[in-house]
């Protein structure tokens, strides 16, 4: 959601985004989208001339409660209307606490749950073929190919978001007990195991693909470009879906790759707060979601092989 330019006026709002991005942490995709919102409140409330720090103050329950029915009526998702609602709650909380206004508008308001999708997830099967084909691809000497085997390798051993991998850094490996340090949402660090064959991935990578790559643009990073630059998300999206094309298995993004990785994970025996701590969640609500394939899964399987099925 884009600020309008009569919005990054408001000393409110950049007071907000300060707070969001120094005291709790967010990420700056959290942080754009919930300063975006409200910027889409204020447009929303019709007086173009009016100054955005006024009409913030001014609002009451009942233009937020019609700000929500509006964009239900217009067909957003449940999810952005939660996410919206989310916004102007931690808003007007954070205003009101810090004595910038004298009562919380949004105390009362409330908003629809975000829609509870069961993830998407390939087979075992598919992963580790998948992952063959970038290990195979490897053999033409392109560093480049080097990269997408490591970043396909970590995204599925270790269930870690793609904005996570591109942020890690070499000393955050730990190749002798297999462990990396994973900066998480919130600025919540962890420790997540990796195996064997991710751990090969990483040591070829570093051997023969990031030392012929670096220079002094790559400083610390892991994956980095051609460039020798940190690689970026789009990068690692992007070599995911080829890898996929490549393999002959069902299109995924590298979040695909951490569904897979949760399911595969509760379909082996792993409980379910072992794989929210892997997987860097703060609610093990979050978490549960995976056990809804892994039953889907269980029916299917009865129905196929039990002869009173």
């Amino acid at each position: 959601m884009p600020i309008t330019p009569r919005a990054a006026h408001s000393a409110l709002l950049t007071a907000f985004e300060g707070h969001l991005r120094h005291e709790r942490g967010l990420s700056e995709n959290t942080v754009r989208a919930y300063v975006g919102d409200l910027a889409h409140l204020v447009d929303s409330l019709g007086q173009p001339e009016a100054d955005v720090d006024a009409l913030l103050t001014a609002v009451a329950l009942a233009d937020l409660r019609a700000w929500l029915a509006t964009m239900a009526a217009e067909g957003l998702s449940r999810t952005t209307l939660a996410r919206r609602g989310a916004s102007v709650r931690s808003f007007y909380a954070w205003a009101h606490d810090s004595g910038r206004l004298d009562a919380n508008p949004a105390l009362r308001l409330a908003s629809a749950r975000p829609a509870s999708t069961i993830p998407d997830v390939i087979s075992t099967h598919d992963v580790l073929t998948l992952l063959e084909v970038a290990r195979q691809r490897c053999d033409d000497g392109d560093a480049m190919h080097l990269r997408d085997w490591v970043a396909a390798e970590l995204l599925y051993a270790t269930g870690m978001r793609v904005g996570e991998l591109v942020g890690v850094d070499v000393v955050d490996v730990d190749l002798r007990e297999r462990l990396v340090r994973v900066m998480g949402k919130g600025g919540k660090e962890r420790m997540v195991p990796f195996g064997e064959p991710a751990a090969k991935a990483v040591e070829e990578w570093l051997a023969r693909g990031r030392s012929a790559l670096a220079n002094a643009a790559s400083g610390d990073a892991l994956l980095v470009g051609r460039r020798g630059t940190r690689a970026d998300q789009r990068q690692v999206r992007e070599s995911i879906h080829r890898l996929c094309r490549l393999a002959g298995v069902p299109d995924i993004a590298p979040h695909g790759l951490r569904h897979s990785a949760a399911t595969h994970l509760l379909d082996g025996g792993s409980d379910l707060r072992s794989v929210q701590e892997v997987l860097g969640h703060a609610s093990l609500t979050t978490t549960q979601r995976y056990t809804h394939v892994s039953a889907e899964r269980l029916r299917s399987a009865y129905q196929l092989a039990h002869p009173r099925a």
